[in-house]
């Protein structure tokens, strides 16, 4: 059951093509279309609202990096907070569909009060996702662990 009472983020992103972005959003992370056009896509992901501008190749931006607990983390990418459960669910299907990790599946602050699942992937556009759990939500925004 979907909770309709938060605020909705909206993203739009750059896509170099419009059919290998709606394969993946759609047939690989299950997301809903909403409006298109010839050079846009609305998907559904997670409840919020993604949409995904066809740009040419080389107008496509760069991906620089962060050094995060020994990962080269891009500094730009999107994602979701998944429930724990929804979370290993999702790297199932990833795993399943030979989706290759970015960054494979990993635990941070392992044992901690913030621990948390990351793991990231690029869709064909080499836009870089990143799907994470939280052991406990209430940790989401906490300074200190």
């Amino acid at each position: 059951m979907k909770n309709t009472h938060y605020p909705r983020f909206h993203l739009a992103f750059p896509v170099t093509d419009l059919e290998a972005a709606r394969a993946f959003y759609t047939d690989i992370l299950g997301c809903a279309t909403g409006r298109e056009s010839d050079r846009w896509i609305d998907f559904d992901f997670f409840g919020h609202q993604l949409v995904a501008h066809l740009v040419a190749p080389e107008d496509h931006p760069s991906n620089v990096t962060n050094a995060v607990d020994g990962h080269a983390v891009p500094a730009s990418h999107f994602g979701v907070i998944m429930e724990w459960q929804q979370y290993e669910q999702a790297v199932e299907m990833m795993k399943a569909n030979h989706i290759e990790f970015v960054i494979e599946p990993y635990i941070r602050f392992e044992g901690q009060a913030g621990e948390q699942a990351t793991l990231f992937v690029k869709d064909p556009s080499n836009n870089h996702l990143e799907f994470k759990a939280f052991r406990n939500i209430d940790m989401l925004f906490a300074k200190d662990f």
